[in-house]
């Protein structure tokens, strides 16, 4: 059964087919591969879940390995699973069936120093090294990898494939350059770099370069 929602989409009643004892009560992202495999990013026991497009549960992953602020999920053009952990401070590369194959920055696990003090914005005074509670990832069309960080930082980290650090932008504010709260990234088919400045209530756009 399906409800119209819009001329051109429809929700589909039933489509989750969830089995007995596995629950998603706060799902903090969603993500689709290139064969249609649905991934579930969960703040739960079982943080990711996977469906195929008919709704078909296939299984899950991440048991004991993530924080309950699971935060962004990313799919990159080869399949792999980018998982942004938010309280974790830490960024990592999966295979689709969640063997850990990367992670990014040097510190991972530990707050990089903004002078964040764990709850208020308005505490971070500086831009800081990888990570401070990290929100998402963006995959560019050359492989490079774009975190915004986040709930305790104000920059965006580029990395390389191999996860590389190759350079980092922005300070608190309100400014050209300047965040408060990147949440949100993307990359447009010309290697813009789209982020989602929430507390500022605005989308900066840069070059690549």
């Amino acid at each position: 059964m399906s409800t119209l929602i819009s001329p051109n989409y429809k929700a589909v009643a039933g489509w989750e087919q969830l089995p007995a004892g596995f629950a998603h009560p706060d799902v903090a992202a969603v993500a689709v591969n290139s064969k249609g495999r649905v991934y579930l990013f969960c703040r739960a026991e079982h943080p990711v879940l996977m469906y195929e497009r008919d709704g078909r549960f296939v299984g899950s992953w991440g048991e004991g390995m993530f924080t309950m602020r699971t935060h962004g999920i990313t799919i990159a053009p080869d399949d792999s699973v980018w998982c942004t952990d938010d309280a974790g401070h830490s960024v990592r590369k999966f295979t689709p069936d969640g063997k850990l194959l990367l992670t990014l920055g040097e510190n991972a696990g530990k707050p990089s120093e903004s002078g964040y003090n764990g709850s208020n914005l308005a505490t971070i005074v500086r831009g800081a090294p990888p990570f401070n509670r990290p929100t998402n990832l963006a995959v560019a069309r050359n492989g490079d990898l774009y975190v915004t960080d986040g709930y305790g930082n104000a920059r965006v980290h580029r990395f390389s494939a191999a996860g590389k650090l190759l350079a980092s932008w922005g300070e608190p504010g309100t400014g050209p350059g300047q965040f408060m709260l990147p949440h949100g990234i993307a990359v447009d088919a010309t290697g813009n770099v789209l982020v989602c400045d929430r507390e500022n209530d605005r989308i900066q756009t840069f070059a690549a370069d």
